[in-house]
């Protein structure tokens, strides 16, 4: 049965499956990653069961993707709106179910995660681990009746923790669709699969996120996610293709360091709800920019200019999404020159949520370690890259700081012509690997059936 696996993987229908998921530039790369995967998963089962039969249970292979943000900086947790979209970076796990109530989850790179699912109480020792987000998206759906049994499973993720691509929002949609399609028919939708994930991560894993990673990670495509009703987010499907534009969306891992910034991402939802209250209301979304400016100077007084400049950036911001799912929407339907004007209104509208980000929301660097700006370092040194004379397609481009910020990734839409040598300049600053290209996949969490 297993072994019929690996020989499926070299099927044209196999072939068509890892292409749309990865590209065909990465098709045998993708293919030889899922047969190691396939194969080592015998060694797991020997070692821990010697007498069980390698084709006596079908391996069955998930996959959960990366999530790149590309609008909305900081909007979702005012209730704004997001644009985001799920990537070929994803995470692999070739799983066989087990009889009883253990999970033995081996990763690439990773020393191995065993936890017994009898006790799906959250564990103050286990926050921030691979155990609490499996122990959390298994008692998630144990309270929603779901009959939660183990797994076994030797797993690999190219959504590297650190990258800005949400890797523990990959690895939570990942683990609730395993659950879900070993127990419970895969029936689950992917906003519920994600509302799930965050429940793990907030209770269990003791992060205090927000809905926006999950969901992108779960439906795949690109989505404009509307979070006016929190608790029932409204999701959008958006056709997006750059590389049929001739441009290549990349981020830029700038190696600063993430330490001790809880702090410094805490302020922000805090100093714009502050704002809100003033006027008595929960969140920004409540408001409108006219209230905002015609009560400067009490807000001021109230929360200082850092705070009244962060909710003016919220609402410029939450505008902005919809004006770019628009601009996207007309480049993809138009022909000729009406095609290219919609696409650079696109570009334009990125490059001015980046700089809103610099100035208005402030969150490019720690203001608690001013001598650490890799985000504004790699911001300004693409913008000195395009504006070389002679520069093919002079605004043929855009670049934002990417997830939350302060320290991490940026975010850059450069021309195929162009990549090689940005990339060049990049890894020069920031270290080799820094640039990365990505792609958008049009499949969220799922199950990969050969």
């Amino acid at each position: 049965m297993n072994e019929r696996l690996l020989h499926r993987l070299d099927s044209p229908q196999a072939t068509a499956i890892l292409a749309s998921l990865y590209g065909p530039g990465e098709l045998e790369s993708a293919r030889y990653r899922y047969k190691f995967l396939i194969q080592g998963i015998r060694d797991v089962v020997s070692q821990e069961h010697p007498k069980q039969a390698w084709e006596k249970t079908a391996i069955r292979c998930f996959t959960a993707p990366g999530r790149t943000e590309l609008g909305g900086n900081h909007t979702d947790h005012n209730h704004g709106k997001i644009l985001a979209a799920a990537i070929q970076l994803d995470a692999v796990a070739c799983v066989l179910p087990r009889t009883d109530k253990q999970v033995l989850f081996r990763s690439t790179g990773y020393p191995d995660v065993q936890i017994d699912l009898s006790d799906l109480s959250p564990r103050a020792a286990e926050q921030g681990t691979t155990q609490a987000l499996l122990r959390g998206v298994a008692g998630e759906l144990a309270t929603q009746g779901l009959a939660v049994g183990g797994f076994t499973a030797n797993a690999d993720s190219m959504v590297f923790a650190g990258s800005g691509l949400s890797s523990s929002a990959a690895m939570e949609v990942l683990f609730g669709t395993i659950f879900d399609h070993l127990y419970g028919e895969g029936t689950r939708s992917a906003l519920e699969l994600a509302k799930i994930g965050q429940k793990a991560e907030n209770i269990y894993f003791g992060k205090p996120s927000g809905l926006m990673d999950q969901i992108a990670c779960a439906y795949g495509g690109a989505v404009l996610i509307d979070f006016e009703d929190e608790q029932n987010p409204h999701v959008k499907p958006i056709h997006l293709d750059m590389e049929s534009f001739g441009l290549c969306l990349c981020v830029i891992h700038t190696q600063g360091n993430h330490t001790d910034l809880t702090s410094a991402y805490a302020t922000i939802p805090q100093e714009m709800k502050a704002v809100a209250r003033i006027f008595g209301k929960s969140v920004l979304r409540e408001l409108d920019v006219q209230t905002l400016l015609a009560h400067t100077e009490a807000i001021r007084k109230r929360v200082g200019d850092r705070g009244f400049l962060r909710a003016l950036h919220f609402f410029h911001e939450n505008q902005r999404v919809e004006a770019m799912q628009k601009a996207l929407e007309s480049a993809t339907t138009l022909l000729g020159t009406a095609r290219s004007a919609a696409l650079m209104q696109y570009l334009r509208l990125v490059n001015e949520s980046g700089d809103s980000s610099w100035k208005l929301l402030q969150n490019l660097y720690d203001p608690e370690n001013p001598q650490d700006q890799g985000l504004p370092l790699a911001l300004a040194l693409t913008r000195a890259f395009f504006e070389t004379p002679g520069r093919t397609k002079l605004h043929h481009w855009a670049c934002r700081v990417h997830g939350g910020g302060f320290a991490g990734t940026i975010q850059a839409y450069i021309p195929f012509e162009d990549l090689d040598s940005y990339k060049t300049l990049m890894e020069s600053v920031f270290g080799p690997r820094a640039c990365t290209a990505l792609k958008i996949r049009p499949l969220g969490a799922t199950e990969v059936v050969f």
